[in-house]
């Protein structure tokens, strides 16, 4: 019965994740047979930067942050990615050395396909090389929205686009601001909008007095409907 219930669940994971949700339901649990668990404990790092990308990997509780480290020890995260994630595929498809780190930020479950497999996969169902090949699509159009983002809108914007993403479906009782804990410091959180710390605590602030946030010592108060209207542009507010 367990077995059954680690499938299912994995199946769940897959049919949301942008490079298995389009196959049928027998392609998914297919796929599922083949994914292995991992547990990691907050700190722990799942890969580093030159590892051989041996896995592709889909979150399914906790978070971990994907971050470039430089030889002088400098780092930049560029996604904190949550459930339903599905990260370490490039290293994967290419074969070649991990391109960043991954280091959970809690206690983080996920579930890992192994290269081999991945490709055995590929080779007997001929849909899972369409959903690569429309998978990375996606991540090159992501890409670009995120580099659009950065030299077309204010970090006001970006912030509060940044925070949409993070509230995902959560939602708070009519009147009341929706509670958001980042469990990531505010450095990184600054990498993740293309900005600096100082810069960030300005826009964090100007939201703040705009009604949009609340801010506390360990969490935000979000006004949904006041971040809509800020992350839409300024012709909007």
């Amino acid at each position: 019965m367990a077995a059954n219930n680690t499938n299912e669940r994995i199946v769940t994971l897959l049919a949301a994740a942008d490079l298995f949700g389009d196959l049928s339901a027998g392609d998914l649990a297919q796929c599922a047979a083949s994914f292995r668990e991992f547990r990691f404990a907050k700190g722990e790092m799942l890969f580093a930067r030159g590892d051989p990308g041996k896995y592709l990997y889909v979150i399914a509780e906790g978070q971990v942050r994907l971050a470039i480290a430089t030889s002088e020890g400098r780092e930049l995260s560029f996604e904190i990615a949550g459930p339903g994630t599905l990260f370490g595929e490039i290293a994967l498809l290419d074969d070649s050395p991990r391109s960043a780190e991954a280091t959970a930020l809690a206690a983080t479950t996920v579930y890992s396909l192994e290269r081999s497999e991945f490709q055995r996969l590929r080779t007997a169902n001929p849909a899972i090389s369409e959903a690569t090949i429309a998978f990375l699509c996606h991540r090159l159009r992501d890409v670009s929205s995120r580099l659009e983002n950065i030299a077309l809108f204010s970090l006001e914007v970006r912030v509060a686009r940044f925070l949409l993403v993070a509230l995902g479906e959560r939602e708070a009782p009519p009147g009341r601001r929706v509670p958001l804990e980042l469990n990531f410091s505010q450095s990184e959180f600054a990498q993740l909008v293309g900005a600096s710390r100082p810069k960030l605590n300005g826009a964090l602030a100007a939201l703040e007095s705009q009604g949009a946030i609340r801010r506390t010592a360990d969490r935000l108060f979000c006004d949904r409907e006041k971040l809509a209207a800020i992350a839409a542009g300024p012709a909007n507010l």
